[in-house]
């Protein structure tokens, strides 16, 4: 019998871990039919992957594409890098239970701690749900290029319970409303979601300024809330903890664990919450790293979620520039780029502009680093690549070095500020770690801010093929079938028969980044940074061709995945 899709010739890393090996990978309907020697003729489709590299489709742990879903079912940046499917409603933050006229709190809470756009939020989703059964209804009808499920989230079933007192650092959840969230996490189970999502960051927060709901909450909420998870005997739990922004000492981590490891154990269910390296921290990274490990010979399921790179804070003419604050750059950001860059060009205006910035503190310029247009990203610097340095290498102030390097790239260059995972060998630390699992590529979020969904592209070109830290079989296990086993997402993540056929065909030696660049198409023409890739040639997404060398075919086969 024919089949549809014949891959033939390339090099199957099949996402098990297991050695790669000269096969062809054959697709009927959504499934991988048959994994070596293939007979092509009468195929539907043949693609050739001689020199290639096909791997199974990458599942990305943690987004916020809770609201980009509405509105663009590519849900890129995520599509551009092997990803065929996400994990919504991380970091507590989701947008049902709702009550009804209650939109724009929630979506204000996640414009304040996401950084997208709350009138984007509210034009781009239909909001004709309460429960979380009925938000994932509506997803379920929405043409989708990748799959997606979520997690329920803290934040909005403590708003939909207790309303806004549930912000007050003082607030504690009676029994009859610890029970009623209870059952709403057991409503919202039933329904598919993929488990129980908690906020703890410092950082996250309500647009009056107070901390998001639960933040201050003591673990017998925590423990109250997740119990049906244990009870029905599904479910991840997932936390933005709150150690990361505290003080480095030993105590504050060793705290939020226990209650972690104990809710873990209690449940019986798994557990992933973020962690980065801080500079200000220590070496607090590796406490949380050796206590999840002590804690899971106990009983607990703990598994630190780690990026592999730097987190960073991105600065592009287009949107957020270094300066900013200057009084000459204020008429300058009503333009548009092409009206800044030739305003940065006059002469009198530059003259000022450098006189206005002369003053600047220089610290903050050595850990901002230029990211030069026409070369591929890299994420990896020295002192050199700061602006500070390069200021000091032509002899100009910090400022004027900034406006050299945007008038000389037309303003395409971006610098990047490292705020997280600020040292390269504490990250390969993390990455080689047994108990960590890859995450946080917090796709959908930070519009403005930060670019992480390109983590798969990055991992596999800097960690496996340059750097060769890991092997390219581990480091396609890492962001495939490890976080597909994690979330419960069965049959995906590896190339075996009968899994369902989602599969990357990629030139590992082409693969690396364009720089991330802004663009208007959220609802209401708000800006975001996008990233692309190079080096992938075909997604497939339940069987079907989403995409070829960087660019949706129009094919929409993903799927809402539930519990």
């Amino acid at each position: 019998m024919a089949h549809d899709v014949v891959i033939k010739n390339g090099t199957v890393v099949d996402g098990t871990g297991a050695p790669a090996i000269r096969a062809d990978v054959a697709i009927d309907g959504d499934r991988i039919s048959a994994v070596g020697e293939v007979d092509a003729s009468g195929a539907n489709q043949v693609i050739d992957a001689e020199g290639r590299i096909v791997t199974p489709g990458f599942v990305d742990l943690h987004s916020h594409l809770d609201a980009q879903v509405g509105w663009d079912p590519t849900m890129s940046s995520s599509c551009y890098h092997g990803v065929t499917s996400v994990v919504m409603g991380n970091c507590g933050m989701t947008f049902a239970p709702v009550r009804p006229g209650q939109a724009d709190v929630l979506a204000g809470a996640m414009e304040t701690v996401e950084d997208i756009p709350a009138s984007a939020i509210i034009e781009g989703l239909p909001w004709d749900w309460e429960g979380y059964g009925g938000y994932l209804d509506a997803i379920e009808k929405m043409p989708l290029g990748l799959n997606a499920g979520g997690y329920v989230g803290d934040v909005a079933v403590r708003l939909y319970v207790a309303g806004e007192a549930a912000c007050e650092e003082d607030f504690e959840a009676t029994p009859d409303q610890l029970a009623e969230m209870a059952a709403l996490v057991e409503d919202a189970m039933n329904a598919g979601a993929l488990g129980y999502s908690i906020s703890r960051s410092l950082f996250h927060r309500v647009p009056d300024g107070r901390n998001v709901p639960g933040t201050w909450s003591k673990p017998e909420e925590f423990y109250a809330i997740a119990e049906p998870l244990g009870r029905l005997g599904k479910g991840v739990i997932e936390s933005a903890p709150r150690y990361n922004f505290l003080d480095s000492a030993e105590s504050r981590v060793e705290e939020e664990l226990a209650w972690m490891a104990e809710i873990s154990r209690r449940t019986g269910r798994p557990f992933s919450f973020n962690l980065q390296q801080i500079d200000s921290l220590g070496t607090h990274y590796r406490d949380v790293i050796r206590l999840s490990a002590e804690a899971n010979e106990t009983g607990a399921q703990l598994r630190p979620q780690i990026t592999p790179r730097g987190v960073g804070v991105l600065f592009s003419l287009a949107a957020n520039s270094l300066i900013d604050h200057l009084p000459s750059y204020q008429p300058l950001k009503e333009m548009d780029l092409t009206g800044r860059v030739a305003g940065l060009r006059d002469a009198d205006v530059r003259a000022k502009l450098i006189e206005e910035g002369a003053n600047d503190a220089v610290e903050p310029f050595t850990k901002m680093y230029l990211m030069p247009a026409g070369k591929p990203a890299s994420y990896d610097y020295t002192q050199d690549d700061s602006i500070a340095g390069i200021a000091q290498a032509t002899g100009v102030s910090p400022v004027e070095a900034y406006i050299n390097a945007m008038v000389e790239s037309d303003g395409k260059s971006i610098v990047n500020w490292p705020v997280m995972n600020q040292d390269h060998e504490a990250i390969k630390e993390q990455v080689l770690s047994p108990v960590t699992i890859m995450g946080l590529a917090d796709a959908g979020a930070h519009a403005t801010q930060i670019m992480d969904a390109s983590q798969p592209t990055y991992f596999l070109a800097h960690w496996a093929r340059d750097e060769q830290v890991i092997s390219l079989e581990d480091g396609v296990r890492a962001v495939s079938s490890d976080t597909a086993q994690f979330i419960g997402y069965a049959d995906r993540g590896t190339l075996t028969e009968g899994s369902f056929a989602d599969v990357n065909v990629i030139d590992l030696d082409g693969l690396s980044l364009p720089l991330p660049e802004i663009v208007h198409d959220f609802p209401g023409n708000a800006p975001r940074f996008v990233q692309r890739a190079d080096g992938i040639d075909h997604t497939f997404v339940n069987g079907t061709h989403f995409m070829e060398n960087g660019e949706p075919t129009g094919n929409l086969a993903g799927r809402l995945l539930r519990s």
